[in-house]
């Protein structure tokens, strides 16, 4: 089997979907998981053998950490008081991880169902300091679709 020619990764950034408003320059995404439980289905088969069968079950939920360099605007900020408000419709909010290739298209798009905010951190702000100011939004979601 030959191997590919390149690093398909290389070059891709992130964007999130907050309910149709794209937020870009995300620069770490973790904690995004494809999962489900696996329920075992114990049966006899009609000559009488004892069978065990696997059926998916329920999608599993998780985390999803996110960070940006810390910009004017108040995107993720906004987002959080519509859904403290009660703005986010049932079930949590609309959002979606976009993964981008070099020229800003997307090329792969993860749905997370039913999101909710569930911090938001800014980093270590240090007097003098030169590094980049960062906020780190985590969310959870009750499952992930690949679109």
């Amino acid at each position: 089997m030959p191997l590919p020619e390149h690093d398909v990764a290389v070059g891709h950034s992130f964007a999130l979907d907050l309910d149709g408003t794209v937020i870009s320059q995300i620069t770490e995404v973790s904690g995004l998981r494809l999962g489900q439980d696996v329920v075992e289905f114990k049966s006899n088969t009609p000559d009488g053998k004892y069978v065990i069968h696997t059926v998916p079950g329920r999608p599993h939920d998780g985390e999803l950490t996110l960070v940006r360099p810390r910009r004017d605007g108040n995107s993720f900020e906004g987002w959080i008081a519509d859904i403290r408000a009660g703005q986010g419709g049932e079930g949590g909010s609309a959002a979606a991880v976009l993964v981008l290739d070099a020229t800003g298209t997307p090329v792969k798009r993860y749905r997370l169902v039913g999101v909710s905010p569930k911090r938001l951190e800014v980093s270590t702000i240090t007097s003098g300091g030169t590094g980049v100011l960062t906020e780190k939004l985590v969310l959870t979601y009750e499952a992930v679709e690949v679109e």
